[in-house]
């Protein structure tokens, strides 16, 4: 999102930029460094430092762990990190936060990552990133082999090409045995993609469904348990729509922008499973909070909010993406989110980690 801002009658509006979209309005919320009210948690883990300094640079996390130890470029671990840099690629952590692979595979936005996909024979763990590095706009793909070893690292493996002119958030989905890959543009469009590899372990991409959210929108997380598409419209709220592509552009507003519970930018959405519930988590980036919705119902309920405040580690502000695993994950027996943070006490923007058994006892969740 844009840093360039002016004030005007106590909203944050951008100022003309060149190669963003014209009409663009990004509201900040309260502004800049400040923290509204939630339940308060403390990071445990965060990585180094992403760009270089005064960058806005760091956005989008994933998380992924197998059945066991994995190695990525000499380094065994039990689980993954990988997030962006908007302005060099992508990086691969270590649940101890260490950088264990950098690529550098330009101006990638928003990542994710899903299981299920089989190349030349080999299960492999599929990740994409919305790309806007000129010249290929569009979805970047990337391949892990999970049960390689010595150097084996995450490998570029194609694209899906598109029209949408600024690639920005972006989600994969399983519906049965299909790979389902969600691309949300800047200005709200969007573009579901089928994904399969052919004969020759290349990359193949139908498109299967398009609508228009209808304005600025990224923040975009899939539910295959309810067949449901969690999706951000940063200056209006947050929408459910269908998942399946017959289901078309129908959707219903789970949570309008409100004061103190969804400030805008409504930002990053992700999921994540504990028993039998599932949740909903958001960044409320204006006031640098975290709603949660319980989503295994009729409806989406609301939970509460949280907070990232100062602890060992310095607290999160102004958070852009954020991803959840569910289960455990090596350290974390119940589960981990990671978020972005804005403003880092010490360098650049990073991501930090957050047990998810201190979020349940934050917000009394059973």
């Amino acid at each position: 999102m844009s840093r360039s801002l002016f004030r005007l009658t106590g909203l944050l509006v951008p100022l003309a930029l060149s190669g963003c979209a014209t009409h663009e309005v990004d509201y900040r919320g309260e502004g800049d460094g400040f923290v509204g009210a939630g339940a308060a948690v403390h990071a445990v883990v965060e990585t180094p430092s992403v760009g270089e300094p005064g960058q806005d640079a760091a956005d989008d996390p994933v998380i992924w762990a197998g059945t066991g130890p994995v190695t990525v470029m000499g380094t065994t671990t039990p689980g993954l990190v990988v997030g962006t840099d908007k302005k060099a690629g992508l990086y691969a952590y270590g649940l101890d936060g260490a950088i264990l692979q950098f690529l550098p595979e330009g101006l990638l936005n928003n990542v994710d990552a899903v299981e299920g996909l089989s190349v030349d024979g080999r299960p492999q763990l599929l990740l994409g990133a919305s790309d806007r590095t000129p010249g290929r706009t569009g979805v970047s793909l990337y391949l892990f082999d999970p049960a390689g070893t010595g150097q084996n690292g995450i490998r570029p493996w194609g694209a899906i090409a598109t029209d949408v002119v600024e690639p920005y958030g972006f989600c994969f989905a399983r519906l049965g045995t299909e790979v389902h890959a969600i691309l949300v543009g800047h200005e709200g469009e969007v573009r579901q993609f089928v994904v399969t590899a052919d004969a020759r372990g290349r990359p193949v991409s139908r498109e299967v469904r398009r609508f228009e959210i209808g304005s600025i929108s990224e923040g975009c997380a899939a539910d295959p348990a309810t067949d449901t598409l969690y999706l951000a419209e940063e200056n209006v709220g947050v929408w459910r729509y269908g998942l399946g592509a017959a289901s078309g552009d129908a959707r219903t507003l789970v949570q309008p922008i409100a004061p103190g519970i969804l400030v805008a930018d409504a930002e990053g959405l992700t999921t994540i499973t504990d028993g039998e519930a599932r949740y909903l988590i958001g960044s409320s980036q204006g006031d640098s909070t975290f709603p949660v919705w319980r989503i295994d119902g009729a409806a989406p309920a609301w939970v509460g909010r949280f907070v990232v405040r100062d602890g060992t580690i310095d607290g999160v502000t102004g958070t852009d993406g954020l991803a959840a695993w569910s289960g455990a994950i090596g350290p974390f027996p119940h589960g981990l989110v990671v978020v972005q943070d804005d403003v880092n006490d010490v360098g650049n923007q990073n991501f930090k980690y957050i047990d998810w058994r201190d979020i349940k006892t934050a917000l009394a969740i059973d």
